[in-house]
């Protein structure tokens, strides 16, 4: 069994005790006070409190780190030090709906000797199957104490793909459908879950054989993102460069899908 560093268990122990009540909230949602954030944005109390206490956790371990959070947005610490990336509640339509796929997800970046920013420790924790999927760079992924590896499927035929569909206010919807003409005939299915935290966590764990999407945040992608790369995983933006964070753009898939599933893309947007 793989130990934790010092930083993971940190990490680990603020999610699960953020975790017990968003599984309370969840099981209460029709009595939740829910907010409107915008256009088919909604933000719940258990979105809030979850994320306060992720921070008092998280700041308490390291207090001159910064952080990027979904609700408060950016917190400033140290510039040399690392900060926390989070969303206290990926997936907050599934919840507010009583479906039960959805995520509290924690990335660290660090600042690199040559001044880039890098994501190095990431967890994305299933509060419901207390399903907890974690990374630290150059460390491998992992579910809880069982190794990650990305589907070893060759062919798109064979392939089940992950996605996300834009919807009111969220997304290109010309982009999305001219992808998705082009995939869909090519592969074995696709899903839409709902959360682009477990999407890439179950593309690591070999459940999805690849996922697409874009206009996400960092605090959408930032762990998942790593636990792909740490099972041995591709991400590249639509072109295929590694500027997915920067370009909003994702594409993450196995080495021998990658490039099948790029060449649909792209084809798609010329």
């Amino acid at each position: 069994m793989p130990s934790h560093s010092g930083l993971m268990t940190v990490i680990e122990r603020a999610a699960r005790k953020a975790a017990p009540r968003l599984r309370r909230d969840f099981n209460e949602v029709q009595q939740l006070q829910v907010s409107r954030k915008g256009p088919a944005d909604f933000v719940s109390m258990a979105d809030q409190r979850a994320e306060q206490t992720l921070f008092e956790e998280l700041s308490r371990a390291r207090p001159d780190w910064g952080f990027l959070m979904e609700e408060r947005g950016e917190v400033a610490g140290d510039p040399d030090k690392p900060r926390f990336i989070i969303d206290p509640l990926d997936g907050t339509s599934n919840f507010l709906h009583g479906i039960p796929h959805f995520a509290i997800s924690i990335a660290v970046e660090e600042v690199m000797p040559n001044g880039k920013r890098e994501i190095t420790t990431a967890l994305v924790y299933q509060p419901l199957t207390d399903e907890s999927f974690w990374a630290e760079k150059g460390r491998g992924a992992w579910l809880t104490d069982q190794r990650l590896r990305v589907s070893s499927r060759r062919d798109l035929s064979e392939a089940l793909i992950a996605t996300g569909i834009p919807f009111l206010g969220h997304g290109d919807f010309v982009e999305w459908t001219r992808i998705f003409g082009a995939v869909a005939p090519q592969v074995a299915g696709i899903r839409r879950l709902g959360s682009a935290a477990l999407d890439l966590a179950w593309v690591a764990a070999g459940r999805f054989d690849g996922y697409w999407e874009s206009g996400l945040k960092p605090w959408d992608t930032a762990a998942g993102l790593l636990l792909v790369k740490e099972a041995g995983g591709y991400v590249t933006d639509y072109r295929g460069a590694d500027k997915a964070q920067e370009r909003s753009e994702f594409l993450a898939c196995n080495d021998a899908l990658h490039s099948k599933l790029h060449k649909l893309v792209a084809g798609a947007l010329r």
